[in-house]
């Protein structure tokens, strides 16, 4: 989901953006594709202090390009989410450095970081996180509404009419089956058009049809609107969806997969786990 902020942080995207530094470009000829939509660079993230420090993220640099949709895995314990949490600006790193765009987090105030997840990020959770006496309309408006903002007319027809919620928008969470309501979510998420939407186990709460719902969604967001998307999972089906699967293991990148299927991501897994 979108993780709104106060009504009083609706200074303008240019203040979000003050004093950032200038990510390092991987290519200076295609302007539109100048910058990945993020990337971490030689990160660290480590808990606790002295004897008692786990070190959850180790000297992890990875890229994500726009347009493209990647899962991340990993077993229990692997840095996955983490690493989507340093990535989204919801945790900070110990070290290293993590780009959204041609914008670094590091040193970002609360009041520039809340503004930078609103402007150019969305969120799609496990918890649908849904206000329930608001409609479904008024929930996938709601960030804008807080923001002080108005959804394009066009673009947000175009949305409701890719995720299927034409019907729906009517609705209350309480009357929306559980694909309705993360559909909603995907919905809130790519209303802004935000430069990259980061989904933490979005179907861990749904049956295998909804599932496939909800990422045929993330699926065709990218290949329909453009978007992109990164979503942790530990499910080898939802990671079939995706361009890319990279899989991390102890808190470092192991290996990665492009055109993945279930069985292959499967069996990949299951050589991870003997490791």
């Amino acid at each position: 989901m979108t993780h709104a902020s106060t009504p009083s942080e609706t200074s303008d995207v240019e203040n979000a953006q003050e004093n950032q530094t200038v990510a390092p470009s991987t290519t200076s000829s295609d302007s539109a594709t100048l910058y990945p939509a993020a990337r971490a660079m030689n990160v660290t993230k480590s808990y606790g202090s002295a004897e008692t420090s786990v070190r959850a993220l180790d000297d992890v640099s990875v890229d994500f390009h726009s347009g493209q949709f990647t899962a991340i895995m990993g077993p229990s314990g692997s840095g996955k989410s983490t690493l989507m949490h340093c990535l989204a600006g919801l945790d900070t790193v110990t070290s290293g450095s993590v780009w959204i765009g041609d914008t670094s987090l590091s040193g970002l105030s609360d009041k520039k970081m809340t503004q930078l997840r609103r402007e150019r990020i969305g969120f799609v959770f496990q918890s649908f996180n849904l206000v329930p006496t608001l409609t479904a309309k008024e929930n996938i408006t709601l960030p804008l509404d807080i923001a002080g903002r108005k959804p394009d007319p066009q673009w947000f027809e175009q949305v409701i009419s890719t995720l299927g919620l034409g019907d729906r928008l009517g609705h209350r969470p309480s009357e929306l089956s559980g694909g309705q309501q993360q559909r909603v979510a995907c919905a809130r998420a790519l209303l802004s058009r935000p430069a990259i939407v980061f989904g933490d186990e979005p179907t861990g709460n749904l049956d295998s049809h909804s599932s496939g719902e909800v990422l045929g969604i993330l699926r065709n967001s990218v290949d329909e609107l453009r978007q992109t998307v990164v979503i942790v999972t530990h499910d080898p089906r939802a990671a079939s969806y995706a361009d890319r699967v990279i899989f991390l293991a102890d808190g470092r990148i192991v290996d990665e997969m492009a055109n993945p299927t279930a069985d292959s991501v499967l069996d990949h897994m299951k050589n991870l786990e003997q490791l």
